[in-house]
């Protein structure tokens, strides 16, 4: 079994790695030991802000250190992020387009026991409707590493979805080469393609290996930035196999479902279903189970795509 890191864990690590850079500043909301920003204060302690509970402070705080030149990394969970402080992050993040990277930690149904207020579902959708925001969801601990690297890199407003739940390493580090809006084939197949972001990665190869004993190939791709999307690989896939099929812990309302279908509506229009959460609120309760409760499950998607498949024909 592949070694499990919480996305959540290596975005902490990468920030206490790469802060050796003195425009970057760290922001909290009394959440560091949640967020993992605390490695970070460890380290640069006179570049770490704890703001208290106020994260619509908290981030018109981090944009004024980036109109200051600062690269300011502003942390909090996904819900309180997306959610609370949404009218900063749109009017004086995105709007002025500045450097404000958001460490959006706890997304999702894999938050588990602390249930549906803090189960953020519709982020990706509010994150993604914003001008200027680029949105990232990565699959693993290797990959938020580089992600993170790539957000210092890019001047403009970031968001970064992070799990609290450990999920396997995909990648290998010594290989993986990160590139913001250019997608990932993980595995070849001429029957569908799965198309994942974050945790459901790992499901989707879970999937392939399920469909590969009834005689059926698929393709997975992983679209780890949802904003810029990469329209030539759905396209390429499309094109190639036939049938997609999406796979998110997300509301199919708004989030990678949805930007694939735009694309291919736009594009390449094939037969296409989505697996993510039916437009509900979370529950509280393990995150296993509550995975299996939504039809989030290797197993769901597998099922999928043999619809899919019939949609084909």
């Amino acid at each position: 079994m592949a070694d499990k890191i919480a996305t959540r864990e290596a975005y902490g690590n990468a920030l206490a790695e790469f802060g050796s850079d003195n425009r970057i500043v760290v922001f909290d909301a009394d959440l560091s030991k949640s967020t993992k920003t605390d490695n970070f204060r460890k380290k640069y302690p006179e570049r770490f802000f704890n703001m208290g509970i106020a994260e619509s402070n908290m981030m018109a705080s981090a944009a004024g250190m980036a109109a200051c030149g600062k690269i300011a990394f502003a942390s909090t969970f996904a819900v309180f992020a997306a959610g609370r402080a949404f009218e900063q992050i749109r009017n004086s993040i995105c709007y002025p387009n500045l450097n404000v990277k958001i460490g959006a930690s706890h997304a999702g149904l894999s938050v588990g026991e602390d249930g549906a207020s803090h189960q953020a579902i519709e982020d990706i959708a509010i994150m993604r409707a914003l001008p200027n925001m680029t949105v990232i969801s990565p699959a693993d601990a290797i990959e938020t590493k580089y992600a993170v690297k790539a957000a210092i890199e890019i001047d403009g407003p970031v968001y970064l979805r992070l799990g609290r739940l450990g999920v396997p390493v995909i990648y290998d580090e010594n290989v993986y080469k990160y590139e913001i809006g250019k997608g990932i084939a993980l595995a070849e197949g001429s029957d569908a393609t799965i198309i994942a972001t974050g945790l459901m990665v790992h499901g989707a190869l879970e999937a392939k290996s399920l469909l590969q004993q009834e005689g059926i190939s698929v393709r997975i791709v992983n679209i780890h930035t949802i904003k810029p999307i990469d329209i030539d690989i759905i396209v390429k896939a499309a094109k190639e196999t036939g049938a997609i099929v999406t796979a998110e812990e997300h509301n199919i309302i708004g989030g990678l479902g949805s930007a694939v279908a735009e694309v291919l509506g736009e594009h390449y229009p094939v037969p296409i279903l989505r697996i993510g959460v039916q437009d509900k609120f979370g529950k509280s309760g393990k995150p296993e189970k509550l995975m299996e409760m939504y039809g989030l499950t290797a197993a769901d998607i597998a099922e999928k795509v043999k619809c899919v498949l019939q949609m084909k024909k």
